[in-house]
């Protein structure tokens, strides 16, 4: 279970939407690639990690919100989001972006559809941190970050926190 490298704002595969996984096609490999993706997400001390942060374009994402302290980690492959409501203003960071949060406006609910790990299409619902986790992850697999969707003049404000920290990054 190696800890992969984490790929960082501007590179071209976090700005590239993910193409629907053909499951059965990848299932061999599937296993190594998300026990490779659960140790990387622990060591980086992140509730989620996308396929395109370790520079992969697959559809996959993996979350674990940790609720009352408890592991409950979730699969998520080829997910959409069926509904979302409410609304929540909180900050959020991304582990592509390091050291770098900002406050972002998100629905507080969310129900998604995905395959998890074996297979099979489940129908999951999240609230608060997992609302946003499942929001923030399906983003990743459409090609954008958090930042994308920041008002523009917060954005001005991040990409210059950018500028300051991406050295470090490296």
């Amino acid at each position: 279970m190696p800890v992969l490298r984490i790929t960082k704002h501007g590179e071209r595969v976090l700005k590239t939407p993910c193409p629907v996984l053909d499951y059965e096609a990848f299932k061999p490999e599937l296993p190594v690639l998300l026990k490779d993706m659960w140790a990387t997400m622990a060591a980086a001390r992140g509730v989620g990690l996308a396929a395109p942060q370790i520079g992969l374009s697959l559809r996959i994402a993996v979350i674990d919100v940790k609720p009352e302290g408890k592991s409950s980690r979730i699969v998520l492959i080829n997910p959409e989001i069926l509904s979302l409501e409410g609304e929540l203003n909180d900050e959020e960071g991304c582990l592509s972006l390091p050291g770098v949060y900002h406050k972002l406006r998100r629905h507080a609910r969310a129900r998604v559809r995905a395959l998890d790990e074996h297979g099979v299409l489940r129908e999951l619902a999240g609230e608060g941190l997992l609302a946003r986790a499942f929001q923030h992850e399906i983003d990743h697999l459409d090609g954008k970050l958090y930042v994308d969707r920041l008002e523009f003049e917060d954005r001005l404000k991040v990409l210059d926190v950018i500028k300051t920290a991406k050295p470090a990054w490296d």
